[in-house]
């Protein structure tokens, strides 16, 4: 990756033609530039307003002297990537019970434009989930490391560490995606099973199917702040259980496994911001309880990690 300071310096191509040759050359480049750019914020449209960011810094720049354009370019969007990652962790909010819900409400027919939807899908919920509890600097030699496959001494002065610390942040990094399961790989593989039916069962509102995955005097717990007023907290009952997870279906159309706590559960992360995690009970190949947790707090202290299989 080239280092260059002249990203930020001005220095304008005197011919539109020298210009609409840049162009083509930095269009030949965007679908890499926006893969990091999602990667790393793991936002469609944040990515976008990276990439059009770094367009708008190459063409004010002296292209003339860049040698290696890719690497420049990445170069200049990790940057701003950096800062954006900075920024949004000093603004956190928190999202109030309602606005849980209106996020994870039934989507609009129409659906995203296609490369959008391309973006989104190309990388898990549950990873994002996990690269958004990242430090920046975690995050972004994870990233170009483990995904780009950009060598250490490249990275290390984006996050200003020397290689051997920047090859620490990617190895803490890569721990806390892979997470430790408290089961063995076998109890791991039958819980995974039972709950990834149970999703696609949830997803598909096949009530049938759901009591298929469910044991008959199963348990469901939801946080209080997605309850209406008035609404029991627990529930008890196949029957029961089974017919508020039809009901609700359009939430678990965007629910994935994930590693919780070093057992398998789901997340609930449209975009891959955190609003909803499940936690479930495995007996005997059935679903014997489940959780749903919405509180900032308590989705705070999850231990969430990628799911592998």
């Amino acid at each position: 990756m080239e280092e260059l300071d002249g990203p930020d310096d001005p220095g304008e191509l005197d011919e539109p033609r020298e210009l609409d040759d840049l162009a083509e050359r930095f269009d030949a480049q965007r679908g890499t530039l926006l893969s990091v750019a999602y990667r790393l914020l793991g936002s469609v449209g944040e990515a976008e307003d990276a990439v059009q960011e770094t367009w708008l810094r190459l063409s004010r720049s002296d292209a003339g002297a860049v040698e290696n354009l890719p690497g420049w370019l990445r170069t200049v969007i990790t940057r701003i990537c950096l800062d954006v990652l900075r920024a949004r962790r000093s603004r956190r909010e928190d999202l109030t019970g309602q606005e849980v819900l209106d996020q994870v409400a039934e989507p609009a027919a129409g659906g995203r434009p296609e490369d959008e939807a391309l973006l989104a899908d190309s990388v898990s919920r549950a990873l994002l989930v996990v690269l958004d509890r990242l430090a920046p600097a975690e995050r972004v030699a994870f990233v170009l490391h483990d995904m780009f496959a950009v060598p250490f001494d490249q990275i290390a002065p984006l996050v200003g560490r020397t290689p051997v610390t920047t090859k620490k942040l990617a190895s803490r990094a890569r721990g806390k995606v892979r997470g430790a399961p408290v089961v063995s790989a076998d109890e791991l593989a039958r819980r995974h099973t039972a709950v990834s039916a149970f999703l696609a069962a949830a997803r598909a509102g096949d009530l049938d199917a759901v009591l298929a995955v469910l044991a008959p005097d199963v348990v469901r717990r939801s946080d209080p702040l997605l309850l209406p007023p008035g609404a029991a907290a627990e529930v008890r009952g196949a029957r029961a259980v089974a017919e508020g997870t039809v009901f609700l279906a359009y939430r678990s159309r965007i629910a994935e496994p994930a590693l919780i706590d070093g057992s398998v559960g789901a997340v609930v992360a449209p975009g891959g911001r955190l609003l909803i995690a499940l936690t479930f009970a495995v007996e005997d190949g059935r679903v014997a309880a489940y959780e749903v947790i919405a509180d900032p707090a308590r989705l705070r202290r999850l231990d969430i990690a990628v799911l592998d299989g």
